[in-house]
């Protein structure tokens, strides 16, 4: 951490020091420390794992495999919140996380973080199979050590890195439900792990100064917005046709590849306009449309995945 940054952390955090002796925490901030939203993704994608795995699996067990994937997913998220909680008070987006707004204590957010990642794991481990667990166990360590702690403060390829934490759910459900790792599942998670970057440079072009402001190397910062947009544009031409590939190794049905086509194609257009526009209120303008369309193409490719397994490739005509 800078001089600068730690002085300034502090400061904002001299209320979280104090929320050692008296915590000011509710259940709305213990909450907040599970990054619902990112919960939210992790539990969809698994559940999507779950349903395309091979064979049937018992309800109760695929609840109890999704609860533990959750709950391994939020202690990701209070791991990553008690360690990035000094750049997190510099930061506009996120200096209200309950840790360094003071409402929660560092040591209460780790203890949370680390009782949850241990008893998901052994839950699942013991009420599932082994593999899952390991798979989840290995995904909390990825995205709280090898992302949080080590990749996100030291290199710009933090993201693309980082992000094959977030692309193990799939693979996580897949195993739970079947006990071994499929094609269609690495597949699932190759879709996820290219999507990441543009997803989330989309972001960073146009909250680069926050990245700047706390230290975090992010690509823009580093290697600046031009550099940021051909990168994205690369990834997203790599994105595209692979979120084809479940259609057309007939893993899924037309109506699959009819969604994946039309909804890859205004992914592309979107990166080719951020990467065409280069200046002022117009260029932020069409980084926060990719990044918003990014989460709905996403969600459209796993929505149609998970429908076309639930009522067969033949549903609504195709």
């Amino acid at each position: 951490m800078s001089d600068v940054a730690s002085r300034e952390y502090e400061v904002t955090g001299t209320e979280a020091r104090a929320g050692e002796i008296a915590s000011l925490a509710s259940v709305s901030d213990y909450v907040a420390l599970l990054k619902p939203r990112v919960m939210s993704l992790v539990v969809f994608t698994a559940l999507v794992g779950i349903v395309r795995a091979p064979g049937d699996v018992h309800p109760v067990i695929a609840f109890t495999a999704l609860l533990c994937i959750a709950i391994g997913a939020g202690a990701s998220g209070a791991l990553n919140m008690w360690w990035d909680a000094d750049i997190d008070a510099l930061m506009t987006r996120t200096r209200g996380r309950p840790v360094p707004a003071g409402r929660v204590a560092p040591g209460e957010a780790l203890a949370f973080g680390l009782t949850l990642a241990v008893g998901s794991v052994l839950v699942l481990g013991l009420l599932v199979n082994e593999l899952s667990a390991a798979l989840l166990a290995f995904t909390i360590f990825f995205y709280a050590v090898v992302y949080t702690m080590w990749l996100k403060r030291t290199t710009p390829q933090n993201i693309v890195i980082g992000g094959a934490a977030g692309a193990f759910p799939p693979m996580v459900g897949w195993a739970a439900a079947s006990g071994g790792i499929g094609l269609e599942s690495v597949i699932l998670f190759l879709i996820i792990f290219f999507w990441t970057p543009p997803h989330f440079w989309a972001l960073a072009l146009y909250k680069t100064g926050d990245y700047a402001r706390a230290g975090v190397p992010m690509l823009p910062v580093v290697s600046g917005a031009a550099e940021t947009r051909r990168q994205i544009l690369i990834y997203t031409l790599v994105l595209t046709p692979l979120g084809v590939v479940p259609y057309a190794l007939g893993m899924a049905g037309l109506a699959y590849g009819v969604v994946s086509i039309a909804s890859g194609a205004i992914m592309l257009a979107l990166a080719v306009e951020v990467y065409r526009r280069r200046e002022g209120a117009a260029a932020d303008a069409a980084a926060k449309r990719l990044f918003a369309f990014s989460i709905l193409y996403l969600f459209l490719l796993f929505a149609v995945l998970l429908v076309d397994a639930v009522r067969g490739p033949a549903w609504l005509g195709f």
